[in-house]
């Protein structure tokens, strides 16, 4: 009888300490999550992690790519509506900047955590266009760019913006 009772001891402390092993190793085998990205209109708000991030930085080609895949999260914008971004503060520390198709929208990397755009910002007619200005455009992508040590693209995070009917 005794002899059970020790097996059956044994056996569960055996099977609790290989649970926490496997614990362990899986929480190991975890990353880091990236800082976050939100954009805010209204009393809507979307909050995204990086759709591409290294501590070492990333190359332009890789950047042009994260930036060409689809993706991002979807926010509505109504037409006179602050769009306002906000950036964990390791992003700011770093300094940012933000692209709205491709284009950027700021003059210089911010320090913020905290930014608002008008409507128009992000809404402008493009120019450039064959034939004088094109028609306002009814979407935009939006990337923010953190970067490390002055130009040097470190993380993306993208978002749709669309306008409201």
């Amino acid at each position: 009888m005794t002899s059970a009772l020790f097996r059956s001891k044994t056996r569960r402390t055996v099977v609790a300490a290989g649970a926490a092993v496997l614990g362990l190793v899986a929480l190991s085998a975890c990353e880091k999550p990236t800082p976050l990205a939100t954009v805010t209109v209204g009393s809507n708000s979307a909050t995204a992690e990086a759709a591409c991030y290294s501590d070492k930085g990333i190359s332009q080609k890789e950047l042009q790519s994260c930036f060409s895949e689809k993706g991002g999260k979807k926010v509505t914008v109504h037409d006179g509506e602050k769009i306002r971004v906000g950036v964990d503060p390791e992003i700011a520390e770093s300094g940012w900047v933000m692209v709205v198709n491709g284009q950027p929208t700021m003059a210089e990397a911010s320090k913020d955590t905290y930014r608002s755009f008008d409507f128009d910002q992000i809404f402008a007619a493009q120019q450039g266009q064959p034939g004088g200005a094109a028609a306002a455009p009814k979407t935009a992508k939006v990337a923010i760019i953190e970067l490390k040590g002055g130009d040097e693209p470190k993380g993306l995070w993208q978002f749709n913006l669309s306008k409201a009917s």
